[in-house]
């Protein structure tokens, strides 16, 4: 799939062109059975007759603002415009910004993976970095060889030791393996990680020959794996390097999403191992910082928003704009918990729906 790399590394407004071409749809991981939703299909919105009279009200006790010039775009159309992908990798840094086109951060795995050679085979990759914390042996290694961890989304599954050096076997081996926002879910019986376990991996080492076995490929390195920890996640673009607006916005919002997290007892920092919760992490630009700030809530498949900790692959990723602190309340109760929207026609950008077979590209 030769142009999966190339629009992969398209920057910036990228992100806001619509797909309706074949190519560009299998591009984007789009397989048979799965369906563009039209707008108002892809994910219920509030309903007071269901979800209490005040569903649709702004919170009360937010005390959290923005900067009084905090303006943005309120004009635009929002749903069906980011383009489809088929994984998203966010890569630890520790950090909350970064260059401008974090493709171009000197010796990290976002730059291998920009320059890389080798393309996923089961569709498009989403790059992002993220504040994650670094492993402790990060520091312990010469520039540009520094062990590091990744998440990919959607099957909630941390790899861990990738170096900018591993980043063609991360995407053969891995990446390529991984579940897509299209792949359908197996049934319960065969419902396991689509990943290979470390022990799996393919090694060829030809023992018959000492010249065969000094001449054959090395065996691709052995990446530790575990699954996230968390129920949900949420992810805020924070790159003031792209829009002071996603640096002002992003440390805002996590601290309003914390208010309403916490007597729930679903926060978790970004130490908190602890089974179920909701991660919050900040990431690079996503496309769209005129419609600040962007948030995306992935939710595992089977989170019931109940407090029961679900541990499968994501079954939803919705994808929101134009959001405020005092939006922070109604996400939580009923985007991050239930799957729904409360401010469609403003906020939602779109993203997808594996259990139902639905996407918004």
């Amino acid at each position: 799939m030769s142009s999966t790399l190339s629009s992969f590394l398209r920057k910036g407004t990228d992100f806001l062109t619509p797909n309706a071409s074949s190519a560009n749809l299998a591009a984007s991981g789009i397989s048979n059975g799965v369906t563009k939703a039209p707008e108002g299909a892809l994910f219920p919105k509030v309903d007071p007759a269901v979800d209490g009279e005040d569903c649709e009200h702004d919170c009360e006790s937010c005390t959290i603002h923005y900067p009084a010039k905090f303006s943005i775009d309120e004009e635009e159309k929002l749903y069906g415009m980011v383009k489809g992908w088929a994984t998203h990798m966010l890569v630890a840094t520790g950090k909350t910004d970064w260059v401008r086109d974090v493709e171009d951060e000197k010796g990290s795995v976002m730059e291998a993976v920009g320059k890389c050679k080798v393309q996923p085979t089961n569709g498009r990759l989403m790059l992002s970095a993220s504040n994650m914390p670094v492993p402790s042996t990060h520091h312990h290694h010469a520039a540009g060889a520094e062990p590091t961890t990744v998440l990919l989304l959607p099957s909630f599954t941390l790899v861990e030791n990738v170096t900018p050096q591993s980043v063609p076997d991360l995407i053969n081996h891995y990446i390529s393996a991984s579940p897509t926002n299209t792949t359908p879910f197996p049934p319960p019986a065969a419902a396991a990680s689509a990943l290979p376990p470390a022990s799996s991996l393919p090694v060829h080492i030809d023992t018959t020959s000492v010249e065969q076995s000094l001449s054959a490929p090395p065996p691709p390195p052995i990446f530790p794996t575990r699954p996230s920890p968390h129920s949900y996640l949420i992810l805020l673009c924070s790159q003031k390097t792209r829009d002071a607006r996603c640096g002002q916005s992003a440390p805002l919002l996590r601290r309003e999403l914390e208010r309403h997290l916490r007597p729930l007892g679903l926060y978790r920092d970004l130490h908190d191992e602890r089974p179920g919760g909701v991660g919050i992490y900040f990431i690079s630009h996503v496309g769209g910082h005129k419609f600040s700030a962007n948030m995306m809530v992935y939710r595992r498949a089977g989170a019931d928003g109940n407090g029961r900790v679900a541990d499968g692959e994501a079954g939803q990723c919705i994808w929101l704009a134009r959001v405020r602190p005092e939006d922070c309340e109604g996400i939580v109760r009923f985007t991050v918990l239930q799957g729904k929207v409360v401010k469609p026609e403003r906020q939602l950008r779109g993203g997808f729906d594996r259990e139902r077979g639905l996407v918004s590209w």
